[in-house]
């Protein structure tokens, strides 16, 4: 009924608002801290006849990124996977790393010919064209039969 939910112990507790100044500053311990650095900044440019928007994503390639249209949704997500290895003489490892890294912005397209959104990529900058609708896509009558 109730899902997989933090459970958290009420009633009186004389350390209760030490616990609420530790969570106000670094979250609740149960749910994730919302992370400003797990997001890439973007600028949205509005015209009379459309969107622009352009997002910051140095360090990775074209294929490192994608873009969802679900709905009235537009999801951009891009991953960088990175391995180094070095060894030594032997063939033996002295040192090896992974680094991963995945982030993922989605933003509300009510409005928006999502039939006709264009994207493109350079010199790490995400770069998102969504025209808008017209009157006439947004509206239309419906024949009685």
């Amino acid at each position: 009924m109730f899902g997989l939910t933090p459970f958290e112990r009420k009633g009186y507790d004389i350390f209760n608002p030490f616990d609420d100044f530790e969570k106000e500053f670094f979250g609740n311990r149960m749910m994730p801290m919302h992370r400003p650095e797990q997001e890439f900044r973007t600028d949205i440019q509005e015209s009379d006849t459309e969107y622009v928007l352009e997002a910051d994503l140095p360090g990775f390639k074209k294929e490192d990124i994608s873009i969802d249209i679900s709905k009235d949704l537009l999801t951009i997500s891009a991953k960088h996977e990175e391995k180094k290895e070095e060894k030594n003489d032997d063939g033996k490892f002295i040192r090896k790393e992974r680094y991963s890294g995945m982030y993922s912005r989605s933003f509300g397209i009510a409005g928006i010919d999502s039939d006709n959104i264009s994207a493109e990529y350079n010199d790490g900058v995400l770069k998102v064209t969504m025209p808008k609708m017209t009157q006439s896509q947004e509206k239309r009558r419906l024949e009685i039969k």
